[in-house]
């Protein structure tokens, strides 16, 4: 099979122009082009007038290495790779040694699938409650006000990810095209098939808590274990006399002790508890970037207008998105964040007492807003020099939004108008905000840091010369966005073990490594292989 890549046609072009273009690229007749298949689908919206859809193909033709040799040289039309996935490993018969795996949301969940795969029957522990209950509970916040500290956006099956736009792209590299492996054992658990072939996919809240029941009896039917509501409260770590340092279980919230010589923490950014725990028993960790900021949202169809000129609406096209950058004067960097077309903002909180958002659409994607996540950059300069001191400036400006939220849970926010000039928003004007419990009319200015407030007044006029309307006064923020990615970093080697404690494997999120869906899910990949070498190299 032959790739073809960068095939562009017209957004409106005939059904029958693609397997014409297929022809011209490969300079065949029509009897020599066996079969072909799309494997990729974008759009190019550079030129609003002329929007393109931009295709990669793969081709069986007659004489391939001839069609091959003669068009050497042109880097689009390439031998197809090899995307299947092979396992690594499998287990002996007889192996009683089980890996344990921290943590049920992508990462977690791939590599216990994986592991699952290859015979090691994992046990998975989740501090949260299965999909459905959590989804209850979440909704429990968004309707009512009520937070249940184990069991919300943040905690539970699924993991934070359940919550979202369910983008499935990332920008990792990925050589060994595991983040196929991802996309394929997605739509085996229900995934629309699109997915494999559009070039920014998504999936959407209710499909994802499907495909997660759907995957967790895959494991359970291979001897894997699930436990739920099994907040792990300890690690115990062997300390050798030369000061070696190896995990030989974990301890429940409950007292009971699991044995395992292998443990995956797959955490996710928002187990802060876990963290205090992981450092106080020595485990290596360190700060590590982040950023905070708010949420914005404007009309849907401004966007689309924005992007798509007189082709908004257009199906093929779908809601459009936007990612956005500035370096301002005051040597912060401010961009957008997990945007969400035609979503909702949502309260993402795991702690009492504080006021934390996120974004989140549904498969269709067709509410009336837009929402973003409009951060500025933190590093560790930031904040005093201790490995949990972003976890501290996290806690602290999310119970400050708390309390200009009105003490209710609802977030605090403010119009784009009265935001770029320092007014409190005593009324709401075009945009509606979508926030639920609700949202409390405030100044946002003392939410965050002096810092990031003058660097998002500078970026959000030079965003609006990019994107028509985006500082439009009625725009709404609503406040704060703190969970980006994780404040730490749970150091690990090559071998993917904790830097210091070995058979410890930090991984996902949590441990500093891939923040979302798709790439948490690759990290998940990866650390199960070599969990799964490890158990079969011995004791060493």
């Amino acid at each position: 099979m032959l790739r073809l890549t960068e095939l562009k046609l017209p957004l409106d072009h005939a059904a029958e122009a693609l397997r014409a273009a297929v022809l011209e690229r490969l300079g065949v007749g029509s009897d020599d082009l066996l079969d072909y298949a799309v494997v990729r689908r974008a759009h190019d919206a550079r030129r609003k007038s002329a929007i393109l859809m931009v295709y990669s193909v793969d081709a069986a033709v007659r004489d391939e290495a001839v069609v091959l040799a003669r068009l050497d040289g042109d880097h689009r039309v390439q031998i197809t790779p090899d995307t299947a996935y092979r396992f690594v490993a499998r287990a002996p018969e007889g192996l009683t040694s089980r890996p344990v795996v921290i943590g049920a949301g992508p990462c977690g969940l791939f590599a216990g699938l994986i592991l699952a795969r290859m015979g090691f029957r994992p046990i998975i522990l989740d501090r949260g409650k299965v999909v459905r209950e959590r989804t209850k509970d979440t909704w429990g916040l968004w309707r009512r006000g009520v937070l249940d500290p184990e069991s919300n956006v943040q905690f539970g099956e699924g993991g934070a990810g359940t919550f979202s736009d369910g983008k499935l792209y990332s920008q990792i590299k990925d050589p060994r095209h595991l983040g196929r492996k991802v996309l394929t054992e997605f739509v085996q658990a229900g995934a629309p098939p699109e997915i494999l072939t559009e070039a920014h996919p998504h999936i959407g809240t209710f499909r994802l808590v499907t495909m997660v029941e759907r995957m967790r009896s895959s494991i359970e039917a291979l001897g894997g274990e699930y436990r739920f509501q099994s907040r792990v409260e300890d690690l115990d770590v062997e300390i050798a006399s030369d000061g070696g340092r190896r995990v030989r279980g974990v301890v429940l919230q409950n007292g009971e002790r699991i044995a395992a010589d292998h443990v995956v923490l797959a955490v996710g950014h928002s187990a802060r508890d876990t963290f205090q725990m992981l450092y106080d028993r020595g485990v290596h960790i360190e700060a590590k970037p982040f950023s905070i900021g708010f949420r914005i949202e404007h009309p849907q169809s401004l966007i689309d207008r924005a992007r798509f000129g007189t082709c908004a609406g257009h199906p093929d096209l779908g809601a459009a998105d936007y990612s956005l950058s500035h370096h301002c004067s005051n040597g912060r960097s401010v961009y957008s964040f997990c945007m969400c077309p035609g979503g909702t903002v949502v309260a993402a909180t795991s702690e009492p007492g504080r006021v934390v958002t996120n974004g989140m659409s549904q498969y269709s994607r067709n509410e009336r807003n837009a929402n973003a996540g409009l951060v500025v950059e933190i590093t560790p300069a930031d904040y005093p020099d201790h490995p949990l001191a972003g976890v501290a400036l996290q806690r602290h400006w999310e119970a400050q939004a708390f309390v200009a939220g009105g003490g209710t849970y609802a977030a605090p926010g403010q119009r784009v108008g009265d935001f770029l000039v320092g007014w409190p928003s005593t009324a709401l004007g075009a945009v509606t905000p979508s926030y639920k419990p609700g949202v409390h009319l405030t100044d946002l200015a003392g939410c965050l840091p002096d810092y990031a407030i003058t660097a998002i007044r500078e970026a959000l006029p030079v965003f609006g010369r990019k994107i028509p309307g985006y500082d439009d006064p009625d725009a709404m923020l609503t406040g704060v966005e703190t969970r980006t990615s994780s404040p730490i970093r749970i150091v690990r080697g090559k071998d993917f073990e904790s830097l210091n404690t070995r058979r410890l494997y930090p991984a996902g999120e949590g441990a500093g490594y891939a923040g979302g869906i798709l790439s948490a899910a690759v990290d998940g990949i990866k650390v199960a292989e070599a969990v799964a070498m490890s158990m079969l190299g011995g004791a060493g």
